[in-house]
């Protein structure tokens, strides 16, 4: 079955990813960038030089001032949009993972519709927790349209389980794609290391948006009497009683969670966006990130 119908791919062909800076690319897209290049959006005026361009000489000007000035236009480029999936343990409660799985397809595909170039990465199994594999699983850079069945498919490969260290997957991640740019993080930020690994990848100066995404039962558990709850990603357990203060003081402890990770965030520029599944998907991207600016 695929991530997204024909149908709501559709409608996703006239949105863009929103960047609120200007950066150097390496293609020609359809972003801004503080280079001056030769597209039809005037941006200033420079006096000539030897070697430059006799087609860009504003003759009008020389009539009026008697000197050489080009004229100077907005550069329209790529950008490099990362697209990061948390895959470990945590993620396979409930429908967290299908529903991570489609947002990530969602955000790449608008990223390749822009001729931007998509470099995505999923946070996999530690190798010291399955002796198999690494931290983090890196597909090849894409750019363009033509590429959006290849990204879906490896999509659909992943698969989450285990423990792996955000720290060391988002620092191995930053070291093996050296361009920074918009970067969207999906994850439940179930693992105490993850703030400390968002810190250093927002001094890299990437373009942070971080998708927290959880499960309504995560919200609000419907637990009642004497129960053993065990911890999917340490493998610990807790003996506890499910009694109405106990739920109202987890309530209590999962919007101040939230609303740590918001201020976090805000210190740090960093759009940060609380989703629960219950959320209609359509709802979410045609109309909710487009309401907090992630899309256009």
């Amino acid at each position: 079955m695929p991530l997204l119908s024909p149908s709501f791919l559709a409608t996703l062909d006239q949105l863009v990813l929103v960047t609120r800076r200007a950066r150097v690319g390496t293609f020609k897209g359809e972003r801004r960038s503080p280079r001056r290049g030769g597209s039809v959006e005037f941006a200033d005026y420079r006096e000539y030089a030897p070697g430059d361009d006799f087609r860009q000489i504003d003759w009008n000007a020389y009539a009026r001032m008697e000197k050489l000035f080009l004229r100077l236009f907005v550069e329209e480029e790529d950008a490099t949009v990362h697209v990061l999936l948390d895959a470990s343990e945590s993620m396979k409660w409930s429908d967290k993972w299908q529903y991570a799985q489609k947002l990530a397809a969602a955000l790449g595909y608008i990223a390749l519709l822009g001729m931007d170039r998509l470099s995505a990465a999923a946070i996999p199994p530690s190798p010291l927790r399955r002796g198999v594999g690494g931290e983090v699983a890196i597909m090849r850079p894409l750019r363009g349209k033509a590429y959006a069945l290849q990204f879906f498919e490896w999509l659909t490969s992943l698969e989450p389980g285990g423990g792996a260290s955000p720290q060391n997957a988002l620092a191995r991640y930053a070291a093996n794609v050296r361009r920074a740019g918009p970067l969207l993080l999906i994850s439940d930020l179930m693992d105490d290391g993850w703030q400390s690994a968002i810190q250093r990848l927002s001094e890299r100066n990437y373009e942070i948006t971080l998708l927290h995404i959880l499960a309504p039962d995560e919200l609000e558990p419907a637990l009642e009497g004497d129960l053993k709850l065990r911890d999917s990603e340490t493998n610990s357990a807790v003996e506890i009683t499910a009694d109405y203060d106990l739920l109202e003081r987890y309530r209590a402890r999962v919007r101040a969670w939230q609303h740590d990770w918001s201020k976090f965030s805000s210190a740090r520029g960093i759009n940060y966006l609380p989703i629960t599944t219950s959320q209609s998907f359509q709802e979410l991207v045609l109309n909710y990130l487009r309401k907090l600016q992630v899309l256009k």
